[in-house]
C-alpha cells in the first residue's frame, strides 16, 4: 500500500468521529496583589504531523446539543482536540461530539456556541482581577444572544452603582449598562457591528469577600434566522405565557445602604432597553400581571419601607403618566388606559394589543429615593384574537 492510500485511509477514519466541540483552554492564574488578575493560556499540545488530516474531509459546523444539556457545535474529533474540546455525545450515530465549553479569561471564539465560566467553575471564585472573553462573529451572523446560566455578583451600591463587580459589554448594540448582583436566568440579545467582535468583561474586586460565580452561554446567531430579535429589543421572550423581569430582580432585600443610610435599592441605575415578546399564531394582545405572593413584584419608585406591606403591589400604590420621571416602564397603547407609563410601589394589570409586543423599563442614575425597591416581576400572557 502506498504512502498516500495509507493516509486516506487514515483520513477517512478520523473524519468519521467527529464532535460538538467545546473549547476548554488550560490556564494559569496569577494574583497579583489583591485587585489583579491576569490569565496565561497554555497553548494546546500539537503532534508533530505536517497537517492534521481533520482538513481533507471537513465538515459543516452545525449547532449541536450534548445528552448533558449543553449547547455545541459540531467538529471533527481531531479539530475538536486541536481546539481543546472535550467529547460529550453524538451529532449522530456514527460521530462523537464535544460541547464547546470555554474556562479561559482572555480567550475568543467564533464557534456557533460558547460557555465562557468563572476559574474554578462549577466552584465559585472569591478573588479579584478582571476576566475577559471575546465573540467573534463568523460569517452570516447577526446577533449574539447572552444567556445566564449563572451569573451571581456582588450587589450593587445601595444607589444602584455596580462599583465592586460588574460585567461590562462593549461592541453590540443595543448599548447594555454594566450589570452587577443576581442575573441567573436572564438574558440578552446584541447586534454585531458587521464584522466587529462583541466582548465581555467581568471585574471583581478582591478586597470583598463574596462568591461569585457565572455560567454564560454564548450562542450565534444567523441573519437569516426565525430566532433573531427584532432590532431594539435586548431581551427577546418567544413563549406564549411567561415571566420578565427588571435585571436584578430578587426575592431579597440588597444588604447595601444608601448614601443617606436607608435600604438601598436593587435596580441598577441608568437602565433603558426593551423586552419584546414574539407574537404567537392567532394571538393579538398580550396582558401583564403581577404575580402572587410577592409583594415587592413592582417596587420602581418611591419609599417601600414607609408603605404598609400588605398594601406593597396594589393598583393603589400605582402612579401613572406625568407622575413617572425616573424610574418606569412603558406598556404602548394599554387597553383603556390614557397613560402608558407605569412606576410607584405597585401595578394595576395591563392588557396591549400594539405590536411589536414590548415593555420599556428606564431608571435613571439617582436611585437614592428609591428605599428597599426590587425593581419590576411581571407575569404574561397572550390573548387569541377575537372573532370577526
Amino acid at each position: 500500500m502506498n504512502l498516500w492510500l495509507v493516509v486516506f485511509c487514515l483520513s477517512v477514519l478520523h473524519v468519521s468521529r467527529s464532535c460538538c466541540a467545546v473549547q476548554q483552554r488550560s490556564n494559569v492564574t496569577d494574583v497579583i496583589g489583591s485587585n489583579e488578575l491576569d490569565v496565561v493560556q497554555a497553548g494546546a499540545q500539537r503532534s508533530g504531523r505536517f497537517f492534521p488530516f481533520y482538513t481533507i474531509g471537513r465538515i459543516a459546523n452545525v449547532p449541536c446539543t450534548s445528552p448533558s444539556g449543553l449547547s455545541g457545535t459540531c467538529l471533527i474529533a481531531g479539530e475538536c482536540k486541536d481546539n481543546g474540546g472535550l467529547a460529550s455525545g453524538s451529532c449522530s450515530s456514527r460521530t462523537n461530539q464535544a460541547v464547546c465549553y470555554t474556562k479561559s479569561c482572555g480567550g475568543s471564539t467564533n464557534l456557533n456556541s460558547t460557555y465562557f465560566t468563572n476559574s474554578g467553575f462549577p466552584g465559585p471564585y472569591n478573588g479579584g482581577g478582571t476576566c475577559t472573553f471575546t465573540v467573534n462573529p463568523s460569517s452570516g451572523i447577526c446577533q449574539l444572544r447572552i444567556d445566564f446560566r449563572s451569573l451571581t455578583l456582588s450587589q450593587p451600591t445601595g444607589d444602584g452603582s455596580c462599583t465592586t463587580d460588574r460585567l461590562t459589554i462593549v461592541g453590540g448594540s443595543p448599548a447594555v449598562v454594566p450589570i452587577c448582583g443576581e442575573n441567573t436566568g436572564q438574558h440578552l440579545y446584541l447586534n454585531f457591528a458587521g464584522s466587529s467582535p462583541i466582548s465581555l468583561r467581568i471585574a471583581t474586586n478582591g478586597d470583598v469577600s463574596f462568591n461569585r460565580l457565572w455560567n454564560i452561554e454564548l450562542s450565534q446567531i444567523a441573519c437569516a434566522s426565525a430566532e433573531r430579535a427584532p432590532n431594539g429589543c435586548l431581551q427577546y421572550y418567544t413563549d406564549e405565557t411567561g415571566e420578565i423581569s427588571s435585571l436584578n430582580y430578587g426575592l431579597g432585600e440588597n444588604p447595601a445602604l444608601n448614601t443617606i443610610g436607608a435600604r438601598g435599592s436593587r435596580q441598577l441605575a441608568n437602565t433603558n432597553y426593551g423586552i419584546c415578546i414574539r407574537p404567537a399564531a392567532a394571538k393579538c394582545s398580550v396582558s401583564y400581571s403581577l404575580p402572587p405572593n410577592d409583594r415587592y413584584a413592582f417596587t420602581l419608585s418611591d419609599n417601600a419601607i414607609v408603605i404598609d406591606p400588605t398594601l406593597l403591589g396594589s393598583a393603589m400604590l400605582s402612579a401613572t403618566g406625568a407622575a413617572c420621571t425616573t424610574d418606569f416602564i412603558i406598556i404602548p397603547n394599554p387597553t383603556g388606559l390614557t397613560a402608558d407609563r407605569f412606576c410607584g410601589l405597585g401595578f394595576p394589570g395591563v392588557t396591549s394589543s400594539a405590536r411589536p409586543f414590548v415593555v420599556y423599563t428606564v431608571t435613571n442614575g439617582n436611585e437614592t429615593p428609591d428605599v428597599a425597591n426590587r425593581g419590576f416581576r411581571l407575569l404574561y400572557s397572550q390573548n387569541a384574537c377575537s372573532a370577526a
